[in-house]
């Protein structure tokens, strides 16, 4: 075999590496919008949404955990971007700078025990799969989800930066809801000093309309008083006028944002 057939096999071959090698997405190029993913958490497949920037940078991705209220629920993996903080992103996908994870729970469901630890799941495995900055990962939620950033911050006070509940609470606001409530500490003697003081490390802002019936905002108010009795970095907004939305007017600000990205989690819970 002479050389110049041999050299143009090679070049051949060359290309066909390069091609293929060129065909595996980058991920600072292809992020935009939402993408739709699902995780297998003790033997259960759970749908869950990502939304990813549309102008990611190299470096490793602000996170954001979002928990969804009671109207989301379900399996197909969309209905919790449609609420709260997903219409948000939609309108400012192409300035949000951070990486947003999006689990679902079932119908009739909660935001504690096993749902909890597989929200926990699903931010460990978006965060891997896009590139997410463990120093830069937070929680928020509204109503139901707002109990449940509670709960997934006590299940793993370490992995969180910062926290916004918005319109959430401790304990069960309603007879009829007995199970909405922050499990680890709902039951306890004083349960608010007793979240307050758990989380003395984790800074957060609470956010609740002054009007909710559905989710009162005694619930906050007790927690903020509690926090700032045990020197827990926990600020409070209280809309005068609002109702339960509080999400919408939450999620518009722009200081909000600000001071959530400015945290970082602190050296000894890393």
């Amino acid at each position: 075999m002479s050389r110049w057939p041999f050299r143009l096999l090679l070049g051949c071959l060359l290309v066909l590496l390069m091609g293929a090698c060129g065909s595996t997405p980058d991920p600072s190029t292809t992020r935009a919008g939402f993408v739709q993913r699902s995780l297998v958490f003790e033997g259960r497949n759970h749908r869950y949404a990502v939304f990813v920037p549309a102008h990611a940078p190299g470096a490793r991705l602000p996170v954001v955990l979002f928990l969804h209220g009671s109207g989301e629920r379900g399996d197909d993996g969309d209905a919790q971007t449609r609420a709260g903080l997903g219409p948000y992103l939609r309108r400012e996908a192409d300035s949000f700078p951070a990486l947003v994870v999006m689990p679902q729970v079932g119908k009739g469901e909660e935001w504690m025990g096993d749902n909890a630890r597989m929200a926990l799941a699903v931010l460990d495995a978006a965060s891997a799969e896009f590139g997410g900055d463990p120093d830069r990962t937070y929680a928020t939620g509204m109503s139901m989800g707002g109990y449940g950033t509670w709960e997934v911050a006590l299940a793993a006070p370490e992995r969180f930066a910062a926290l916004v509940p918005v319109c959430g609470g401790v304990v069960a606001p309603r007879a009829v809801r007995p199970t909405l409530k922050v499990t680890e500490v709902a039951d306890l003697p004083d349960p608010y000093t007793a979240l307050a003081t758990r989380l003395r490390h984790v800074p957060a802002w609470m956010f609740h309309g002054a009007l909710d019936d559905l989710v009162p905002p005694d619930d906050d108010r007790r927690l903020h008083a509690a926090a700032q009795a045990v020197g827990a970095d926990f600020r409070y907004t209280e809309y005068p006028e609002g109702n339960h939305n509080a999400w919408d007017a939450t999620y518009a600000s722009q200081a909000m944002w600000d001071w959530l990205f400015a945290q970082r989690r602190p050296e000894e819970t890393r």
